[in-house]
């Protein structure tokens, strides 16, 4: 017990630094001296009360770091000889989740015993608890039973999956997965606060890869697969005070600013628009300035104009 103890607490210090390693890295983008990193990291390991003795850490484990940052977060980093300094050359593909729940953990629990200093939402979505069930399954290739519950229908159905992964979308979890009872390969949507009496059956499947399914998603807002679809070049412009929000948080991706002035904030996106992506420009519709392609901002207007005539044809 006290072997494993130490394992996770190993585990633990070792995220725990490479989460902080990405984070000084990214805000220092000119470079970082080994030795700045070690005493940032001297610094956060000073004020953790989880952490105590000395912070092994050397250039040796730092190269060991870096190669994870790369492998496991897609943070590739470079050593510059003429400025003996190490900086980020890519961020292949931000994976800044991980990091942000870990930041999340530490942060609750420095402030669980004062109240009212982490105000969290109060509602939230369901079908966690099954969460950790459907991540076996999907590592152990098991297939799962359930019942799922479309909101539409209102009508209970028992579906027998294959599960691929685990999507995650406005703090809503979906589970993709193929139905045994189609004929075809297509892997479906689900959502984790519509699925109950899930069942983790012992037979196995043997998965399909003709579909990767980041694939599906690549080229989509939302939880809406758009695989084969060609991507439409978008772009709108906000009022300038807006574009805080949109820098810090991008809509997309693909997101690139064109313009950023005290006149508008030009943006360009490179997706398939679908009902999500609407739903989200319209969270934006008082400061938008300009929609284009015309295809795109006919479309928008009509989710505008059926929202209006609810609006004025109630009673």
């Amino acid at each position: 017990m006290f072997a494993l103890k130490l394992q996770n607490m190993a585990k633990r210090e070792q995220m725990f630094r490479l989460m902080n390693i990405s984070n000084f890295l990214k805000s220092k983008p000119k470079g970082v001296s080994f030795r700045e990193v070690q005493n940032y990291l001297e610094e956060k390991y000073y004020h953790d009360e989880d952490f105590d003795g000395e912070l092994a850490f050397s250039e040796k484990t730092f190269k060991r770091d870096r190669k994870l940052l790369k492998e496991l977060f897609k943070l590739e980093t470079k050593f510059n000889r003429s400025t003996m300094l190490y900086q980020i050359v890519d961020e292949i593909e931000p994976n800044q989740t991980i990091f942000d729940n870990l930041l999340l953990v530490n942060a609750y629990k420095k402030a669980a015993d004062q109240a009212n200093i982490l105000l969290f939402e109060k509602r939230q979505a369901s079908g966690l608890e099954n969460l950790d069930g459907l991540i076996h399954a999907i590592k152990n290739t098991k297939i799962i039973s359930c019942t799922y519950t479309k909101y539409w229908e209102g009508i209970p159905n028992k579906k027998v999956l294959e599960p691929y992964a685990m999507k995650e979308f406005r703090n809503r979890w979906y589970l993709i997965a193929k139905d045994r009872n189609d004929n075809d390969f297509t892997l479906k949507t689900y959502g984790l606060d519509r699925i109950s009496n899930l069942e983790i059956h012992s037979s196995t499947f043997v998965k399909n890869n003709i579909v990767n399914v980041e694939d599906m998603f690549v080229n989509s807002f939302g939880i809406i697969s758009t695989l084969g679809q060609e991507p439409t070049k978008i772009t709108l412009s906000l009022i300038p005070w807006q574009g805080m929000y949109v820098k810090s948080l991008p809509i997309h991706h693909s997101q690139k600013i064109l313009v950023d002035n005290e006149n508008e904030l030009k943006l360009e996106l490179n997706l398939v628009p679908t009902y999500d992506f609407y739903q989200e420009i319209l969270t934006h519709n008082e400061r938008l300035l300009s929609l284009e392609p015309k295809v795109v901002r006919e479309k928008f207007l009509k989710f505008l104009e059926v929202g209006l005539n609810n609006l004025k044809n109630q009673k």
